[in-house]
């Protein structure tokens, strides 16, 4: 099942729920704002209040159609992947057809909430560290490159580089909430 949202929206339009707004960030900037997702993921994943079962705590679903925080931070670190061979794919290639990535089979099918916490930070940390380095070398005249989705969404290069900014940032307001409804059960 595809979303049926139009996701290009992303690239230029701030949203409502967590108040990322793209047109704040520079394409300069974004290697440094990618990298800086790392620390604001691993606190809430490897900190634990004393008696809390970390196990528990990351793993619990608010609900069955709401994912866990472990799975929220396996999803952030697995679009940064994904946006990192987009981003190269549209350097490299005419206007390339980006494909769907089907990120909610993701979640059973790469087993997300078996996933160690820590190794989930840890692979976090070196997906964005590869994924900035992708956008650091991005040349001046990149930025505006663009790939397709689906029905003929148009993303940029720099437009890539926001929406899976945010990603990262909307998902840690998810993971708060399922922190919080896992501690209070």
């Amino acid at each position: 099942m595809t979303d049926e949202r139009d996701w290009s929206r992303t690239q230029f339009e701030a949203c409502d729920e967590c108040g990322f707004d793209p047109s704040k960030v520079a394409p300069a900037d974004l290697p440094d704002a990618i990298r800086g997702l790392v620390r604001r993921y691993r606190a809430p994943l490897t900190r634990f209040l004393p008696g809390e079962v970390p196990d528990v705590v990351v793993r619990t679903r608010p609900s069955p159609d709401t994912w866990s925080a472990l799975e929220y931070a396996c999803h952030v670190r697995d679009v940064l992947r994904v946006f990192d061979g987009r981003v190269s794919r549209v350097l490299a290639e005419e206007r390339p057809d980006l494909g769907w990535w089907d990120h909610e089979a993701a979640v059973d099918d790469e087993a997300y909430n078996a996933q160690a916490p820590v190794e989930v930070v840890e692979e976090l940390a070196h997906r964005a560290d590869a994924f900035a380095e992708t956008l650091a070398a991005v040349p001046e005249d990149g930025w505006d490159r663009a790939g397709t989705r689906r029905n003929g969404e148009l993303f940029t290069v720099v437009g890539l580089g926001r929406f899976a900014l945010h990603e990262g940032n909307h998902h840690l307001l998810d993971v708060g909430r399922s922190l919080r409804t896992a501690r209070g059960r």
